[in-house]
């Protein structure tokens, strides 16, 4: 199947080349960044009690009238962004490019985390607007962490 990630195992619906996404609700393909986002997904949620349903897969985001996709985003109650995760394939090397990739996103959804992984290195950074710093995080925040260092 796929590479073993830096990420607990999780017991998937597989039907032939397809996984569920359980934030769409359907089956998609598996690719090896697919395989990566089904991962993530079900951390967050799984592990750090992120709630499923303010979390959204594949969101179209318009950039300079461009229309981009943000591969997963956790929502407050109050549906702000809180948190945009880019996910790449296992081989592909988390660099400058993905992150100025994310952070694209994050000029329309103005979330205050970010969350760089390939699967095998996760990269979770904070911001602060309102001094504009940006603070890289030794670890994933869990959902109540993350209302203790944003609110």
């Amino acid at each position: 199947m796929f590479s073993t990630l830096n990420l607990p195992p999780y017991p998937f619906k597989i039907e032939d080349d397809r996984i569920w996404d359980r934030l769409r609700k359907k089956y998609v393909k598996i690719t090896p960044e697919e395989w990566v986002r089904q991962h993530f997904i079900a951390y967050l949620i799984e592990h750090l009690e992120y709630n499923e349903g303010l979390m959204s897969s594949e969101q179209e985001v318009k950039y300079n009238g461009m229309s981009k996709r943000c591969d997963i985003a956790v929502y407050s109650n109050d549906m702000r962004a809180r948190i945009i995760v880019e996910c790449k394939a296992p081989d592909i090397r988390i660099s400058q490019d993905t992150f100025y990739q994310i952070a694209k996103y994050n000029q329309v959804l103005q979330a205050p985390v970010l969350i760089l992984t390939n699967g095998m290195d996760h990269y979770c950074a904070l911001i602060n607007y309102t001094d504009g710093s940006l603070q890289f995080l030794d670890k994933i925040p869990t959902k109540r962490e993350l209302a203790l260092i944003t609110d």
